[in-house]
């Protein structure tokens, strides 16, 4: 019945693949990017509600500082740039070191106490640096990249260009990571990735038609899940760029473990209905436990984390459909050649390796384990960092133009200090009497490189005339230096402390000193950058939970599959194998691991559990006829290792093409995957065959008894073993019967 829908309905589902193709497409492309850094944080955590609370009543901290060298010796054409740059309708507002020093001037602050506050804010006299400070409205953090275009653009137009300008702070960080993360310009990094795995298909497969179709499938796959997700509501992240390497990989394995069943049972009269029920429960339950695992993410409180385990999710049920649903429609209209099943296969000779390892299963068990074993302690050194600036190429421009502001001008950290003076009656001038004490106890940390807030605008003596004082006053307010710094009315009061880059000590440490030194609860420290390190130990905890949980649910499920505690709990030792070798030498490399890092330890125990299925339905179904642990786990991985090594080849060389990429999450991720790849293959047919090779031999029941007593009858096979299998039965009898004693 199987094969006759294929043989009606396959040309059909073809062209309804190459039809969609270029709709999904469309949809996938218009997949809008969101890398807000402050998405990282976890939603409903007390930094992340300190930080939106700041941000509702001080606005965003999304400003853009343009430095411009020997920009203090003209600054007439500072001052033309700004007012050209405010012409933007992204842009709000800017800055410049003589629009502060008018205000500052009008305000009665001394000339010599106006170029101090300014010094290491917006000027640097020692090396003559300029700094205009760019305030960008609702419009311009929506589109932030139109924005740093646009900027440019006006910078061009002054003639500013090249080393003589620089641009900094977070939304040129944010405009450029959705740039390098983007699928445009990652598009032909995955292009490569995509030629590399034709070229070892068609190895494989010794057939054009049938290799561009089965690639063709795949495409299909990954723009199908994109555009679920774009239909969706959802949005393209550095972290979801994954998304399309992970199906790829889900298909594809989905696809040439079908290939090779139907080229294993190519003398049975229906070879796809043999194969489709051999290859059903492996790939379901591989499909099923892993999407369990990855949905277990979205526990998770961290955005771009939350976002990967329900689109990955979907990803593999795409894989599914696509590879067990497609793949026999493929191979009906394009029938595997009887005379070519061997031609091309990527395997080594898998029946001497099959034997090698069943006869000396204990030594390589105890290998193997203590391999895993001394790698995995490095977990326990496992360190997080999480910095926005180091998923940029450090050749880059907007790097090297972030390093020389910060050397040249000013720093881009900030801590952001809110002073709540609540319902207490206080007079405008002691409020700002007791901000410049805050100001000068924060300014007591060595790692505090300058503050500033609404006291930096007035001069450190008030007139003592009363009138002078208010008029004063008035004329501030009309000059907009509150709007920035005072929030609801007086009552609640920003300072806002940049942090030295240099400071030998890391951000989440100086925040802590600073609330220890501080000690006020009326102060509450907030800020991006430091939040960010600060959350650090919450990101990395929280995914380690939800991974957890993830490898629990898949261990029931393996135990309920396979019926047996025992069995289901060995089974999950090798998908264990790429976590603790790829990780655990990270650890004892002291390589820290970001976000993107972590989300491929999902990826791969789904490719470990995939391959574990594969070998062990194939087992159950050998021992069940063979009573024979060492036999049974030498004939299933003789049937399944062919595939899985030839899956594990073909997308781990595919993905070595993305580490050519300038984008770091990007070449951090195909040296990860091509690695994990690597490492769940030890686990896969390595390690588990060695192990239930070891499995205590049970008695045969009288029936086998009778039917195998004589010794001329010739031995038993599994219907649905590959006929390869019974060509070499003869040749290997006596070592398998070796491998068992």
């Amino acid at each position: 019945m199987i094969s006759s829908f294929y043989k009606k309905y396959s040309r059909q589902l073809i062209w309804g693949v190459f039809c969609t193709l270029p709709i999904l497409t469309f949809l996938a492309e218009s997949l809008p990017s969101n890398n807000d850094i402050e998405t990282w944080l976890p939603n409903d955590s007390d930094v992340r509600i300190v930080y939106d609370r700041f941000k509702a009543e001080f606005g965003a901290e999304e400003v853009i500082l343009v430095a411009v060298q020997e920009g203090l010796n003209q600054p007439l054409l500072i001052e033309a740039t700004a007012s050209r740059i405010e012409t933007l309708p992204t842009v709000r507002q800017c800055w410049t070191p003589q629009r502060l020093k008018k205000i500052l001037t009008e305000l009665k602050v001394e000339p010599g106490e106006i170029d101090q506050r300014l010094n290491g804010l917006l000027m640097n006299s020692e090396k003559n640096v300029a700094g205009i400070l760019v305030l960008l409205s609702d419009a311009g953090i929506k589109n932030r990249a139109g924005t740093v275009e646009g900027i440019r653009e006006k910078l061009e137009y002054n003639q500013l260009t090249g080393t003589e300008v620089q641009l900094a702070g977070a939304p040129v960080v944010v405009a450029e990571l959705d740039r390098l993360g983007s699928q445009k310009n990652n598009k032909k990094f995955f292009i490569i990735t995509l030629l590399i795995s034709l070229v070892l298909l068609y190895y494989s497969f010794r057939e054009w038609k049938k290799t561009l179709a089965t690639l063709g499938l795949t495409i299909w796959a990954i723009n199908l899940t994109t555009a679920i997700i774009y239909l969706g509501g959802g949005e393209m992240n550095f972290i979801l760029g994954a998304l399309s390497v992970m199906v790829m990989v889900f298909t594809l394995a989905i696809s040439i473990h079908v290939h090779h069943y139907v080229a294993s049972c190519i003398n049975e009269p229906d070879p796809l209905a043999s194969a489709l029920r051999i290859a059903w429960k492996p790939c379901f339950l591989a499909t099923l436990t892993t999407t369990i695992g990855l949905f277990s993410l979205t526990v998770s409180q961290i955005g771009p984390v939350i976002q990967f385990g329900y689109a990955a999710s979907i990803g593999t049920f795409v894989s599914l459909i696509t590879g067990l649903g497609l793949t026999p429609a493929v191979l009906t209209l394009w029938p595997i050649d009887p005379r070519t099943v061997h031609a091309g296969e990527l395997r080594w000779d898998f029946r001497r390796c099959a034997n090698w390892l069943i006869d000396h299963s204990g030594r390589v068990s105890i290998a193997t384990i203590v391999l895993v074993m001394i790698t995995g302690v490095g977990l326990f050194g496992l360190k997080t960092k999480i910095d926005p600036l180091d998923f940029l190429p450090s050749d880059g421009r907007v790097i090297q133009d972030v390093r020389a502001v910060q050397n040249d001008l000013t720093e881009l950290d900030s801590v952001e200090a809110i002073v709540d003076f609540g319902d207490e009656e206080l007079p405008f001038l002691k409020k700002i009497d007791r901000i410049r004490k805050l100001e000068e106890t924060i300014k007591q940390h060595p790692a505090v490189k300058h503050t500033m807030s609404l006291a930096s605008f007035f001069p450190k003596q008030f007139p003592e005339s009363p009138y002078e004082t208010a008029r004063l006053l008035s004329h501030a307010q009309s000059a907009h230096g509150k709007n920035d710094f005072v929030s609801d009315g007086d009552r609640l009061w920003r300072v806002s402390a940049r942090i030295r880059s240099d400071a030998d000590m890391p951000q989440d440490l100086v925040f802590d000193q600073l609330t220890a030194l501080i000690n006020d609860p009326h102060v509450i420290l907030t800020g991006v950058a430091p939040l960010l390190r600060r959350a650090q130990s919450q990101i990395f905890t929280g995914f380690w939970e939800s991974f957890s949980m993830a490898f629990l649910i898949i261990t029931v499920i393996m135990i309920v599959s396979l019926r047996s505690i025992k069995a289901g709990l060995i089974a999950m030792v090798p998908n264990l194998t790429p976590i603790c070798i790829v990780f655990g030498i990270l650890g004892w490399c002291q390589i820290p691991i970001d976000i993107g890092i972590m989300m491929t330890a999902s990826i791969a125990l789904g490719i470990a559990v995939d391959g574990t299925f594969h070998f062990l339905v194939r087992y159950q179904d050998q021992y069940r006829v063979t009573r024979n642990s060492a036999k049974s786990s030498r004939d299933s991985l003789l049937m399944t290792g062919e595939p899985i090594f030839t899956a594990a080849v073909i997308t781990g060389a595919g993905m070595m093409a993305l580490t050519l990429s300038n984008f770091v999450p990007t070449a951090r991720f195909g040296y990860m995957m091509t690695s994990l790849l690597g490492a769940a293959l030890v686990g896969d047919l390595i390690l588990l065959p060695c192990l239930l090779a070891l499995r205590p031999q049970k008695p045969v029941d009288e029936e086998d008894t009778d039917r195998n007593s004589s010794n001329d009858q010739p031995e038993k096979q599994h219907p649905h073993a590959p006929h390869f299998l019974n060509q070499n039965r003869r040749g290997t009898k006596d070592q398998s019967e070796k491998a068992v004693a």
